[in-house]
């Protein structure tokens, strides 16, 4: 099952995707996509609904973010070792953990701001996995029984702020639009093996990203397992699994960062496509 949510920003609407493609209403059975209606429950409840009884949303309108009312976004680097290489970084015995405010979500078509006076903003398309429900000191063996679904995430990324300005990640992954979410999220039973999902990443027409998931050094239910130790994992939180090599960091003889008026195009097998402008960064 294919969840969206579409409508102009800050008014999107709960849908879903038939088998052919053509987006449905689904505001007469839940207020959104997140929180409580992701818990397993109810997300069963959903997938008994018969499409063929759902009202048909004429035209081609935004997709908004695939999840509503994210409460937090759990980043993962360097889990692709031949990205921690081109990153002149060791390949990490731990993942390494940071936040993305919620603040910075939009949708999976919506423009990316470049920050005031940065020359150093880049690209990263991840497989985010969505949780739907809570999850405390969790097994990895039951780790999976936490997944709502699966969805992409482009990783967008400021490297002076994250790599120069004090040591904090947050710094260079938290600015107004770093986190196009979508297009759609694709429930756990409808991804045959979310560790073997081919994802890409182009801008301009040039791919510079293009990897599997069965590449991660630590795989989904580790990921679970090891976050929900430090932190509670709650229904709609996202964890952003990692980019594989081909960033702008990484490119030889020397970096490639994105400017205004490119666009960004990113796609992984079964989870749709994303597209974004970049535009310089505006205020309000």
């Amino acid at each position: 099952m294919k969840l969206v949510r579409y409508g102009a920003a800050g008014q999107e609407k709960p849908g879903l995707l038939d088998a052919s493609g053509r987006l449905l209403d689904l505001s007469g059975h839940v207020e959104d996509v997140g929180g409580a209606t992701l818990l397993p429950a109810s997300i069963e409840k959903l997938r008994a609904i018969d499409p063929g009884k759902l009202l048909a949303v004429p035209g081609t309108p935004r997709l908004g973010p695939c999840v509503g009312g994210v409460g937090k976004i759990i980043g993962v680097g360097l889990n692709y070792k031949d990205h921690a290489a081109e990153s002149g970084m060791a390949i990490p015995t731990e993942p390494p953990l940071f936040l993305k405010p919620s603040s910075a979500i939009v949708g999976p078509n919506d423009d990316v701001q470049i920050p005031r006076g940065s020359e150093t903003t880049d690209w990263e398309v991840e497989m985010a996995v969505v949780l739907g429900k809570p999850a405390k000191y969790v097994s990895i063996d039951h780790a999976l029984e936490h997944v709502a679904g699966y969805t992409i995430l482009n990783d967008v990324s400021c490297r002076r702020s994250q790599l120069e300005r004090g040591g904090q990640w947050d710094k260079g992954k938290g600015h107004d639009s770093f986190a196009p979410i979508g297009p759609w999220l694709v429930t756990k039973d409808d991804v045959a093996d979310p560790h073997n999902l081919n994802l890409w990443l182009e801008v301009d027409g040039h791919r510079y990203q293009d990897s599997n998931t069965n590449q991660l050094i630590f795989n989904i239910p580790y990921l679970i397992s090891y976050i929900s130790q430090f932190f509670s994992l709650l229904p709609g939180d996202i964890i952003s699994t990692g980019t594989p090599p081909g960033v702008g960091l990484g490119q030889k003889p020397k970096p490639i960062y994105l400017r205004p008026g490119q666009t960004m195009r990113l796609g992984i097998a079964g989870l749709g496509i994303q597209q974004q402008r970049t535009i310089a960064a505006t205020v309000g």
